[in-house]
Parts: structure tokens; C-alpha cells; sequence
């Protein structure tokens, strides 16, 4: 054997390895790409709101990669569809555009923003893959809204429709079909017509019948972070946004997630979750969707870089 071919035998081997060694090193430290989706009123691109969101995350974790969901081919469409396009039709546009990105193969983190948060809670639970690795709802209704007291936006005159359609029968068939809002209207007073009806929440909520593989998915987050804001004049009632609501039977009194029979039951494995500490519940000092960048860094980045 000549000096050069036992150079070729020692050092091919361990180059290799050195070459294997370094692109397991890139992968483990690169960014988990984010998807976020917007809430009522609202579009993937503002640059107000959405558009500014995901800027400032691509400045603060350089590399990552962020989709700001656009539901429909315009801006235009995507607030429509916002108020008018069925929840679950929706859900699975979204589920199919996440299945069809190559980058997104090895998981990604979601953040949904109001009505965006239970909206992507549902892309956890019917669309396991790709894997979601960390959900953060801001200011979502995870357990729906019984009032619609301000709504965000400019569309006054489709808030003015929409509270007139709610409060003339939100679970007729029209209704749910056309109005987004009504599919997470939770009425406490009329329990059994929204567990009937609800075309949307009642079914993600394990409210007519439970699917362990909607427990499974979820449980399979790495964490499930929910932000409450304390000074909310849209959200009714707020305590929605950590996933409690008002008591069955009447209008006034609230109940925290632990105290709900959603959680007792653990019908959607939150009860293992939250033991787990796979739970977080964060405040925000501000109204519906009002925060700092500062704020914002310190709070939610940590998830997402």
C-alpha cells in the first residue's frame, strides 16, 4: 500500500464523518420556521399589524422563516374571509397549504393572533402533520365569545351586521354557514343548541363527541402558550383567552380552565399538559392586541427563536 492510499483510506472516513458532524450541528441550531395567522378584521400583510409582527420577528431571529397566512388569492379576500368563509373550510386550506411547503417538513411553531389562535389550535389537532412544536394564541377565544362589544378594524358596518345576525339566531343553518364568529359563539344559557349546532367550536372542543385523536395531536405540542389581555374591550369573556368561560346557566359568573369539566374530564388533555407544565398562561397590560415590541420580546420570542 503506497503512502497515498492509506492517506485516502484513513482520511475519507473521517472527513465524512467531519462533514456529518457539522450538517447535524447547522440543522440542530437552525431557526423553527413560524406561521402566523391574523385575527377578525384583519389581513396576513398590514403593515400595522400582521406585516409588522412578522418583520419584527425576522429582525430579531435572523434566518427564520415566517408565513403570515393569506386565506384567499388577495388582501382583500383574506379579510372577507375572515368574517364569511367557513371555519373548517378554512382550517383545511391552511392544513393543505402547510402540507405542501418543503420548509416546514421538520415542524414549525404557530402563533395565532384573537380569532387565529383556536383557529390554529385546530390545525394542531386535525393536522398533525407537519408537526406543530409551539403554539402561542394571543388574545384567542379558546373557549368562544358570548358578546361582540368592539370590533377591531374599520368594517363598523359588517361588526353592526354580524351583531344583529348573532343576536337573531347564531345557530341557525345561514348563520353558521356565513358568519365566522357565529362558529365560535358559545351561549351558556342554551348549552345543548350550541353543542347541536356549533358547526365549529363545539367539535374542537370535544363538546359532542370525543376524538382521542384530537387529544393525541394536541398533546403532542411542545407548549401551548396563551395570552390574556387585561384591559380587553373585544374578547367577552376574556377569561376565554386562557381557555376558561362563564359558568353553564348563566351570564355572570366565570370559571378558570381548571375548573372546567373540559379540563376535570381531560377530554382534550390539557389536565396532562398543564401537569406536564406544556401550559402557559401570560398577561399582557393592554387591550385587545396591544403590546410592545419590548413586551413581545421578552414574552413571546423565547418560544419562537
Amino acid at each position: 500500500m503506497t503512502l497515498l492510499s492509506f492517506r485516502k483510506l484513513f482520511w475519507t472516513p473521517f472527513v465524512l464523518m467531519l462533514l456529518s458532524s457539522f450538517s447535524s450541528a447547522k440543522d440542530s441550531n437552525a431557526t423553527v420556521p413560524l406561521v402566523i395567522w391574523h385575527g377578525m378584521g384583519d389581513s396576513c400583510c398590514n403593515p400595522l399589524s400582521m406585516g409588522y409582527v412578522k418583520k419584527m420577528v425576522e429582525e430579531e431571529v435572523p434566518g427564520i422563516y415566517v408565513i403570515s397566512l393569506m386565506i384567499g388569492k388577495t388582501v382583500i379576500q383574506d379579510t372577507e374571509n375572515g368574517f364569511f368563509m367557513d371555519v373548517n373550510d378554512q382550517v383545511a386550506f391552511v392544513c393543505n397549504q402547510l402540507a405542501q411547503d418543503p420548509k416546514l417538513k421538520e415542524g414549525y411553531n404557530a402563533m395565532g393572533f384573537s380569532q387565529g389562535g383556536q383557529f390554529l389550535r385546530a390545525v394542531a389537532q386535525r393536522c398533525p402533520s407537519p408537526p406543530m412544536k409551539n403554539l402561542i394564541s394571543v388574545g384567542g377565544q379558546q373557549q368562544g365569545v358570548y358578546g361582540l362589544p368592539r370590533c377591531p378594524g374599520e368594517s363598523s358596518h359588517i361588526c353592526d351586521w354580524i351583531r344583529k345576525m348573532l343576536n337573531s339566531g347564531a345557530y341557525s343553518d345561514f348563520v353558521q354557514k356565513h358568519l365566522v364568529q357565529a362558529q365560535y359563539w358559545h351561549d351558556p344559557l342554551n348549552d345543548d343548541l350550541y353543542k347541536q349546532h356549533s358547526l365549529f367550536l363545539a367539535d374542537i372542543n370535544q363538546e359532542r363527541v370525543v376524538n382521542e385523536t384530537y387529544k393525541k395531536n394536541l398533546m403532542a405540542l411542545e407548549k401551548f402558550v396563551m395570552v390574556k389581555f387585561l384591559k380587553d374591550s373585544v374578547v367577552d369573556p376574556v377569561i376565554s383567552e386562557w381557555f376558561g368561560f362563564l359558568k353553564q346557566g348563566q351570564a355572570e359568573q366565570t370559571e378558570t380552565l381548571q375548573e372546567s369539566a373540559l379540563y376535570k374530564k381531560d377530554l382534550l388533555g390539557l389536565g396532562e399538559m398543564d401537569q406536564a407544565g406544556k401550559l402557559v398562561f401570560l398577561e399582557c397590560d393592554g387591550d385587545h392586541l396591544q403590546f410592545t415590541r419590548e413586551w413581545f420580546t421578552a414574552k413571546l420570542l423565547p418560544y419562537i427563536s
